[in-house]
């Protein structure tokens, strides 16, 4: 590794210090941002190694039935040594398919049947990567909770996003074929936000489509902001797929997105996730009772 100086003040006095740049480095700002990275996959591995996580649940609502939940959604947290919350941007990207990532894909689906299994009323979707459809451990977690409780498969739903089903897009759609029979759903998050070709979206056969907030937060402050969302909705319909607005933040936004004939919403307008919810509560007092 090659050593640069660079000038510090120390006492008022001006003196050289050496300082340790990564091969490729621009400067020690560069250094700095990389060594926390660094910190933080080290964390998360750790957090992973010892189980520190939980999950976050998201209502998804009915756009037709004001007040009504369709749906939760399970958010995988990771804990740091403190029991702090780790934010997922700061790693999900970096780890998203590699060994770490696959085994967070584990975590977040052995959480999720875990309440599916204790909560015989709720429907849940979990997040995935297609690429732990290969990945033993997560399918034996899967068919070991099948195996035991045959009617989980009735209210799971597995969540891929559109550009990770395109990577390996043939792979995904003989998942889903396999799993569907045995009452699972598929939502494709963030669609519209990838590279779907219309021949593989008819062949994936998804049961349910999330059209990606970035068409949809602020939607009602610009009726230009219409022609997208209406225009995913169209084509997910025409597949009779169910569709997920995402990111509705505002009373506006929820209001045209249901107006325009979006089947569900999920948005902090609604509620932010939480490690709590109200049916997680209130089994947590009947048990004290």
């Amino acid at each position: 590794m090659p050593q640069v100086t660079r000038d510090v003040t120390v006492n008022g006095k001006f003196k050289r210090k050496m300082a340790d740049i990564p091969q490729g480095g621009h400067n020690p700002l560069d250094f700095a941002i990389a060594k926390q990275s660094q910190s933080t996959l080290g964390m998360v591995q750790e957090a992973i190694a010892h189980n520190q996580t939980l999950l976050a649940f998201q209502p998804v609502m009915r756009g037709a039935a004001a007040g009504q939940v369709g749906f939760y959604e399970g958010l995988i947290r990771v804990l740091d040594p403190t029991g702090r919350v780790i934010p997922a941007g700061d790693f999900m990207g970096k780890i998203e398919e590699t060994e770490t990532g696959r085994e967070i894909d584990v975590l977040a689906l052995r959480h999720g049947l875990n309440v599916l299994e204790k909560y015989r009323g709720l429907r849940l979707s979990i997040n995935m990567s297609a690429r732990s459809i290969g990945y033993r451990p997560w399918m034996n977690c899967l068919n070991r909770f099948l195996s035991n409780t045959p009617e989980l498969g009735d209210r799971l739903i597995l969540e891929i996003t559109e550009s990770s089903a395109m990577m390996v897009p043939e792979l995904v759609i003989d998942f889903m074929q396999r799993l569907q029979p045995k009452g699972i759903c598929f939502a494709m998050d963030h669609f519209g936000a990838g590279k779907m070709a219309v021949k593989y979206f008819r062949e994936f056969d998804f049961d349910i489509v999330k059209i990606d907030g970035q068409f949809i937060r602020g939607i009602a402050k610009n009726p230009d902001n219409l022609a997208v969302p209406r225009a995913l909705m169209g084509i997910a319909h025409q597949f009779d797929m169910v569709t997920v607005a995402e990111s509705v933040e505002t009373a506006e936004d929820a209001a045209l997105v249901t107006q325009i004939g979006i089947d569900c919403l999920q948005g902090y307008y609604f509620a932010a996730p939480t490690t709590q919810p109200d049916w997680l509560q209130h089994r947590a007092a009947s048990r004290k009772a």
